[in-house]
This record gives C-alpha cells, sequence and structure tokens, in this order.
C-alpha cells in the first residue's frame, strides 16, 4: 500500500481491508483478528497505522481489545455509531421522521415479500407467534424483527437495526392488548398471503402506537 496516500484515504483503505480479511477468513463475533504486527505486514502498512485504525473501530464498539488476548470481533448491533451520528445529524425533526419512515418502508417490504411467496406465507410459525401473543408478554420489536428475518433481506435487516437504534421508544415495550388483537390478525392475513389486508392492519397499529394510544 502507499503511504504516500491522503491519511484519511488510507486510513478508509485500511478498514476495507480489514473488512475483507474478517469476511475471507471467516471471523464470527467474538473471534480473534490478527496481531497489530501481522496485520501491518499483511495489509504492508506500519504498525502505528494499524494501530490508529484499530483504535478508531474500537472506539466505535465495532471491535475489543482485551489486553493480554488480542482483538476480538464484536457484535455489530451494540456498536455506537448510532449514539455518535445522532448527536450530529438527529437534531432536526425531519431527520428524525425520515428515519421512522425509512424503518416503516422496510417493515412494510417484508411483509409484502412474505405475501408474495408461497414458501414463507405457508410456514407453520405464524401460529406459534399468534400463540406467544395470545400467551405471553411480548416486546413490539421482538414480533417485528423475526417477521423481517423471515423475509430473509439480511442488508434490510442490519439496516433496520440501526434504525430502530435511532427510533428507541416505544419499540422495547410490549404490547397491547389492542395491539396483539392487530397483529393477531395481521399475522392470519400474512398466513394467507393477503397482501393488503396485512398492510392495512399493520398501517393501523402504526396510527395505534403514534397516537400513544398503548
Amino acid at each position: 500500500m502507499d503511504q504516500t496516500n491522503n491519511p484519511k484515504k488510507m486510513f478508509l483503505e485500511i478498514v476495507k481491508q480489514l473488512r475483507q480479511l474478517i469476511a475471507d477468513e471467516n471471523v464470527s463475533v467474538g473471534g480473534k483478528l490478527p496481531s497489530e504486527r501481522e496485520l501491518a505486514e499483511r495489509l504492508q502498512v506500519g504498525r502505528s497505522t494499524v494501530r490508529e485504525a484499530l483504535r478508531s473501530l474500537e472506539l466505535l464498539g465495532l471491535i475489543e481489545t482485551r489486553r493480554g488476548e488480542g482483538t476480538f470481533l464484536s457484535d455489530y448491533r451494540k456498536h455506537r455509531l448510532v449514539e455518535l451520528l445522532s448527536t450530529f445529524i438527529l437534531q432536526e425533526s425531519k431527520s428524525k421522521e425520515d428515519v421512522h419512515t425509512t424503518r416503516e418502508a422496510l417493515e412494510k417490504d417484508a411483509i409484502q415479500t412474505i405475501c408474495m411467496s408461497k414458501r414463507l406465507y405457508a410456514l407453520h410459525i405464524w401460529d406459534a407467534f399468534k400463540e406467544k401473543l395470545i400467551e405471553e408478554d411480548v416486546v413490539r420489536e421482538d414480533i417485528i424483527r423475526e417477521i423481517i428475518i423471515i423475509s430473509d433481506n439480511r442488508l434490510g435487516l442490519k439496516i433496520w437495526f440501526l434504525l430502530k437504534q435511532f427510533a428507541g421508544e416505544p419499540y422495547q415495550e410490549n404490547m397491547s392488548l389492542e395491539e396483539k388483537t392487530i397483529w393477531i390478525q395481521l399475522l392470519m392475513a400474512l398466513q394467507n398471503g393477503e397482501q393488503q389486508q396485512a398492510l392495512s392492519l399493520y398501517n393501523e397499529w402504526l396510527l395505534l402506537l403514534n397516537r400513544g394510544d398503548v
């Protein structure tokens, strides 16, 4: 790597190569990364440059350094990117509205994807979801997350996790009885592949949530 590059470009290039290394070696969450010395040799940069890049990634919560053990890959859902970005970006009400709008679009897309796939809407898991809603306390984000997972949009799921962190409450609260009634009907619509009905019930739930009547 040419070390005469702009420092910012060099940093981004190192991060890009670290990401590729993690993918190539299939390093999972909690997995150990190569040492600074090894990374410097493999990326052909100075150890101080690697150290700076690792320190930045650690500050963002993407990796974790354990004294005497090494550097490990963290769970991306626990990073601090959202916290840092929200300090600078989400100060305007329009930006906050955009977060909610985009999150809702992903959730609607998951519902549409499921309804258009017989393989997905014919899954037996919908009965288990309905039973859970009837018998247990259910956190809002849990059931929505499962729907996005079932829609098999991995990128959408990662983006949704980020947006959910921006949105915060009330997704982390339990569903009310009225919400559960709507969601049981929504799950029945999903189970039958009734896209318009499912989306209509989803919008009804959003209105209830936004009114704060739950």
